[in-house]
């Protein structure tokens, strides 16, 4: 259980986000954000390790880089740009579903009603806490929110799949694919978003707490979690991310949760705790006339 806690101090780091994001950063440069999230925390983790990808594992932690965080980051962004926040944050909260079928198909594991149950139960309490009256669906939104979903949960599994090379510990593993995501970020960045912002002193606060706690640290953390426990009790802790910053928004900006959202928090975290017990098993009661014993002629 010590692992799982570990572990799910990685996203309640990323529930941080939206508060950093909108009390510190400047507006309208999400994509420049992601960048200094990425790129700085990837390139800090390859000068403390000097360790570096080998044969394979180029394209493979290049894969990983881009559906973690390189691919992840802009599809978040494009969804909170086109939809309510609360919507945003409950499509991505879809992502303990999708891992639960990717286990299925990628990892060959059994499928389990357990893990799919929880998981929609997790995805009901998020929409009750964070989406408000005046949700609205733009399809375009719904996409890209369903599709980070998507990116997270494959890029969660295959590296279930791939595990780690021995040599290369959580910080290298997690250098590697920051970097790789950052570097895919660098020219989407600047053709999107054109010059970085001028940097104040909050915002130099802000991108430094999304760099180095929500990047290098919640990473490594992140990473190492995936080594060592269930794919699906990995997957669900993300709901944490949307709880963190629900509760964020109602103690530092006066945001309000009413008995809807309280219940939603609780079944939310039903599901949290739920995802690390293992599945129940069904006891069978053997009701069979035992043989009796031969007499021996």
């Amino acid at each position: 259980m010590s692992r799982a806690v570990l572990t799910a101090l990685a996203p309640v780091s990323w529930g941080t986000t939206y508060v950093v994001t909108t009390e510190l950063l400047p507006p309208g440069h999400p994509l420049f954000a992601g960048l200094l999230r990425a790129l700085p925390a990837g390139l800090i983790a390859l000068a403390l390790t000097r360790r570096l990808p080998h044969g394979t594992w180029w394209w493979k932690a290049a894969v990983l880089g881009v559906l973690n965080i390189g691919l992840l980051f802009p599809l978040l962004f494009l969804a909170a740009e086109r939809l309510p926040g609360g919507v945003a944050a409950t499509l991505a909260a879809a992502q303990p579903l999708v891992v639960a079928v990717l286990a299925v198909a990628v990892l060959h594991e059994n499928p389990s009603a357990w893990r799919i149950g929880w998981g929609a139960i997790g995805v009901v309490g998020v929409g009750l806490v964070v989406i408000g009256p005046d949700a609205a669906l733009d399809p375009l939104g719904v996409v890209a929110g369903l599709a980070a979903a998507a990116s997270m949960a494959l890029g969660l599994t295959l590296t279930k799949r791939w595990g780690r090379p021995a040599e290369a510990g959580p910080t290298a593993f997690a250098g590697w694919q920051l970097t790789a995501g950052g570097l895919f970020l660098l020219p989407l960045t600047f053709l999107v978003e054109g010059p970085p912002p001028p940097i104040d002193p909050p915002a130099a606060l802000g991108y430094l707490w999304l760099g180095l706690v929500g990047g290098l640290i919640a990473y490594v953390l992140w990473f190492r979690g995936i080594g060592a426990l269930p794919i699906t009790s990995v997957a669900v802790l993300v709901l944490l991310s949307p709880l963190v910053a629900a509760v964020l928004g109602a103690i530092l900006l006066g945001q309000t949760l009413g008995p809807i959202q309280l219940v939603g928090f609780g079944l939310a975290l039903a599901a949290i705790v739920a995802g690390q017990l293992p599945a129940p098993t069904r006891s069978s009661t053997s009701t069979t006339t035992p043989t009796p014993e031969r007499t021996p002629r």
